[in-house]
C-alpha cells in the first residue's frame, strides 16, 4: 500500500504545482489584457465597488468567473461525450486558462476582504502550506531530472558523445573477448 501512495502523492503534488504555476503566470497576462480596456473609469469603479463590499459579497464577486465559465466547461464536456476530442480539449483548455487567469486577477483585488472571513483565511493558509509541501515533494525530482539532462546541454554534448562512444567501444571489446 505504501508503494502505491507515494506515486499518487507525487502526481497530486505535480497537478497542484501546475495549477499554482498557471495561477502565477496567467495573473500578469490577464492584468495586461485588462489594461487594454480603454474604460479606466469603469475599472476604477469596479475596484472601488469591490473595496466597499462586505467580505461575503466579495466572495460572490470572487466566484463570478467560475459561474460565468461553467457553460463553457459544460460545452467542453458535451463535446467530449459526443466524440469531438480535439474541440473538447481546446474548449476545456481555454476555459481552464480563462478561469485561472481571471480568478487570479480578481483574487488580487478581493484578497484583503476575503481574508477577513475566518474559514477562507484558514483555507488560504492551508493552501500555502500544501503548496510548500508539493514543492518539497517535487523539487528534488525536478533537480534530479535537470542533472540528468544537463549532460545533453550544448556545452557538454561533445564530452557526452565521447563518453558514450568510449563506453560503446569497451562494450564491443568486452563482447569480442
Amino acid at each position: 500500500m505504501r508503494r502505491l501512495t507515494r506515486p499518487f502523492l507525487i502526481l497530486l503534488a505535480i497537478v497542484f504545482l501546475i495549477e499554482a504555476w498557471l495561477w502565477d503566470h496567467l495573473k500578469p497576462i490577464v492584468a495586461w489584457l485588462v489594461s487594454w480596456i480603454p474604460w479606466q473609469r469603469l475599472k476604477a469603479r469596479i475596484v472601488s465597488a469591490i473595496e466597499h463590499l462586505p467580505p461575503y459579497a466579495t466572495l460572490l464577486v470572487f466566484l463570478v468567473p467560475v459561474i460565468l465559465l461553467l457553460p463553457l466547461k459544460l460545452l467542453g464536456l458535451w463535446m467530449l461525450a459526443h466524440g469531438f476530442w480535439l474541440g473538447a480539449l481546446a474548449v476545456l483548455g481555454l476555459a481552464k486558462v480563462m478561469s485561472l487567469g481571471v480568478t487570479a486577477f480578481i483574487f488580487d483585488i478581493t484578497r484583503p476582504k476575503l481574508l477577513q472571513i475566518g474559514w477562507f483565511r484558514w483555507l488560504y493558509e492551508h493552501m500555502l502550506t500544501w503548496l510548500a509541501w508539493a514543492h518539497g515533494l517535487v523539487d528534488p525530482i525536478k533537480a534530479r531530472i535537470r542533472r540528468i539532462f544537463r549532460i545533453f546541454s550544448p556545452r557538454r554534448a561533445g564530452r557526452t558523445l565521447r563518453l558514450l562512444s568510449r563506453i560503446r567501444r569497451r562494450m564491443r571489446a568486452h563482447a569480442a573477448a
